[in-house]
């Protein structure tokens, strides 16, 4: 896959279509590389007439590592000291506004999963001309009264680094039996399959504490969405455990005239089962820029 220096750094990417197409980003979440946006996914977005962009973001996956500060102090950060952090959502946008300048793009359709949809919001906030629509999906608005996680998910929040790929996998299983659609279960093979697959491309644990050290310092975006004017579509799953789906609310009740899409069953993933709703409200709301 290509690599593109942008805003200081190298940030992975791939691409599914023609580039002549309009160009869709997607952006992952905490922890996340840019292959939890399935293939198939990506090719059914391309099918409806988009570029389609998928990259890892600073400290996953084969972006640049951010590995020469000190590690986070997230209770320091928790308790409203946010100087440990060594970077916020506001540099993840500046990214990824730095990758639409590496591939000299001036302005693209965004969707953003879960910390993903934390960065777009942010783009659409500092940059505003170079969105043509924002998706947000399984998101909030930093505000700390909504989109909390549930009790039971902390534990994966803080847990320490695996030892191995099997520690990993089978911590991997924990944590998306417990965050997961459960109206829309993947099958344990296939889950253990895919986990492995992303340990092997790559296993970066402080990474995603310093992601998640990000998020918890970023301010909240709710005042600021309000100067969105692009298209906007909010997706929620109602059974999410991990971003709860008051911050969904919260999302487009800060946006201007947008009414979210909850989907009874959805949790924290993307499960094959959903892809066409989720696709069809993608492009729906794209289309509405034109």
């Amino acid at each position: 896959m290509p690599r593109a220096s942008a805003n200081g750094i190298e940030l992975e990417y791939d691409t599914f279509g023609d580039p002549a197409d309009p160009p869709l980003v997607l952006v992952m979440g905490l922890g996340t590389q840019m292959t939890a946006w399935p293939e198939p996914f990506c090719a059914a977005i391309d099918e409806q007439g988009f570029h389609v962009i998928r990259f890892d973001n600073r400290d996953i996956g084969l972006s640049t590592l951010i590995d020469t500060a000190a590690q986070p102090d997230l209770g320091a950060i928790l308790s409203g000291d946010p100087s440990s952090a060594p970077y916020l959502l506001a540099d993840l946008a500046e990214d990824t506004a730095g990758l639409l300048d590496a591939l000299g793009i001036p302005a693209a359709h965004f969707v953003g999963a879960s910390m993903g949809g934390m960065i777009v919001q942010q783009l659409a906030i500092d940059h505003p001309r170079r969105v043509r629509s924002l998706c947000s999906i399984m998101s909030t608005t930093g505000a700390h009264t909504v989109g909390q996680p549930a009790q039971e998910t902390l534990p994966f929040l803080f847990a320490p680094p695996a030892a191995d790929r099997e520690e990993a996998v089978d911590n991997g299983q924990r944590l998306f039996e417990t965050i997961g659609a459960p109206g829309y279960p993947t099958p344990t093979p296939e889950l253990r399959d895919l986990i492995g697959r992303a340990y092997d491309r790559s296993y970066r644990p402080a990474g995603t504490l310093r992601q998640l050290a990000a998020i918890v310092a970023s301010p909240d975006r709710t005042a600021g969405l309000a100067s969105v004017t692009v298209p906007a579509a909010v997706i929620h799953g109602d059974a999410d455990k991990l971003v709860d789906v008051s911050g969904g609310h919260a999302t487009a009740a800060a946006l201007p005239a947008t009414t979210p899409l909850i989907i009874e069953g959805m949790g924290h993933d993307l499960p094959a089962q959903l892809w066409p709703t989720l696709v069809e409200a993608i492009v729906a709301n794209a289309r509405r820029a034109a």
